[in-house]
């Protein structure tokens, strides 16, 4: 193997393979190997494909570096992944160093890409990384707590000997069709109560009285591209606009950008759609889906404010989850929503429990106990806080 170039950051051989630390560049040689990996890993992570991460960088990728496993340096031509995993690292949070996985408002799933093949070596390896360029403890964000992953993480904790923690428990609705007959996915939405269909019943009536509600999904890329602008604009047109908040994208062109450049590359490849209730050519409600193979991720959703009594988003999501059932090629959606989302859970009767996990990693960590103490105070403080100010939500302490 050639000699690995320093200039571009730590690069450490472990065994057979190369444990490498690289800025986070939409020029790096090493983005080829990236998407081959994020096609099938272990685990799927929309924020964490290259088609989604290299544009969140320009609002979000500050300080962030990535953590590279594979057979070669990356610099080196045939380089194949085993593993990647966004981090800053920092002693912001507590004042000692902390590799913490790259999260941000649009980023709120956590799981590193591993190699499908062999996740175990994978996992073991990025952690082996991370000792070998100094860093002591890890924090993964917005990880499972239960599943094929938390089972991975828990038999490298046991095998190395180390420490694992969690913080900022929390849960989101999950639609899983997994295993689910034909007839089993026809009745999902079984388990709707008689006064839930009612409500949906009598608010389509209403927002019917005049003109008949449409759905339909865009799936092209004009269709796409046309789809957001006009997600952009009812999203804009509502409180969120009015009031320059930070998830408007009508008010953040920075951020607006990122979605726009992540939706077309999605788009290019037949993984995005935009689902729009209208009225007449109007929109009522409006939601952005990305696909990573099976799993589908619906980022954000709108709905028109001035229609808010008849329940347009409800019957948005009522129409988008018959439609995801419909779909035989999915068969996990995931609301990206934060816990206690009404809307969500109304419809997607699943929960998928999340925390951030701190890792002392195998080479020991004799501050791991301050960590473990300071992050505790810290998620107490935080809570005290928000409980003062009336708005307890744990998806917004998880920070």
């Amino acid at each position: 193997m050639a000699k690995p170039d320093q200039r571009f950051g730590p690069t450490r051989r472990i065994g057979d393979l190369v444990v490498a630390l690289r800025p986070l560049s939409p020029a790096a040689p090493w983005l080829g190997a990236w998407r081959t990996l994020a096609a099938a890993p272990a685990f799927d992570n929309l924020f964490y494909h290259p088609d989604f991460a290299i544009p969140a960088a320009g609002p979000f990728g500050s300080g962030v570096r990535v953590m590279l496993v594979g057979d070669r340096a990356p610099e080196e031509p045939g380089l194949r992944l085993l593993a990647l995993w966004p981090i800053r690292v920092t002693r912001r949070r507590w004042g000692l160093p902390l590799a913490i996985g790259w999260m941000h408002p649009f980023g709120v799933f956590g799981v590193p890409l591993l190699d499908g093949d062999d996740p175990a070596t994978a996992l073991a390896a990025l952690f082996s990384g991370l000792d070998a360029v100094g860093q002591r403890r890890a924090m993964l964000t917005h990880v499972p707590m239960r599943g094929a992953f938390a089972d991975l993480l828990a038999g490298w904790a046991a095998a190395a000997g180390t420490r694992r923690t969690p913080f900022w428990a929390h849960a989101r609705a999950l639609l899983d069709l997994t295993g689910r007959s034909e007839a089993e996915r026809a009745a999902y939405l079984g388990h709707l109560s008689a006064r839930r269909r009612r409500r949906l019943r009598q608010s389509r009536e209403r927002l019917e009285a005049d003109t008949p509600l449409a759905f339909d999904t865009a799936r092209t890329p004009g269709a796409v591209a046309a789809a957001l602008d006009d997600f952009i604009a009812l999203e804009g047109a509502g409180w969120k606009g009015r009031t320059g908040a930070a998830t408007a994208l009508a008010c953040r062109p920075d951020e607006a950008a990122f979605v726009a450049a992540a939706v077309a590359a999605f788009a290019a490849r037949g993984a995005m759609r935009i689902d729009r209730l209208h009225r007449d050519g109007r929109s009522l409600a409006s939601a952005l889906t990305f696909a990573t193979r099976g799993r589908v991720w619906c980022l954000k959703i709108a709905f028109d404010e001035t229609a808010a009594r008849d329940s347009p988003g409800a019957q948005h999501l009522h129409h988008l989850t018959r439609s995801l059932i419909d779909d035989p090629t999915v068969t996990v959606a995931d609301s990206c929503a934060p816990p206690d989302f009404f809307l969500a859970e109304t419809f997607w009767a699943e929960r998928l429990p999340l925390a951030h996990v701190l890792v002392e990693t195998r080479a020991g960590d004799r501050f791991y106990g301050l960590g473990v103490r300071l992050e505790s105070l810290r998620a107490a403080a935080v809570r005290a806080v928000k409980r003062w100010r009336g708005r307890d939500k744990p998806a917004a302490e998880a920070e």
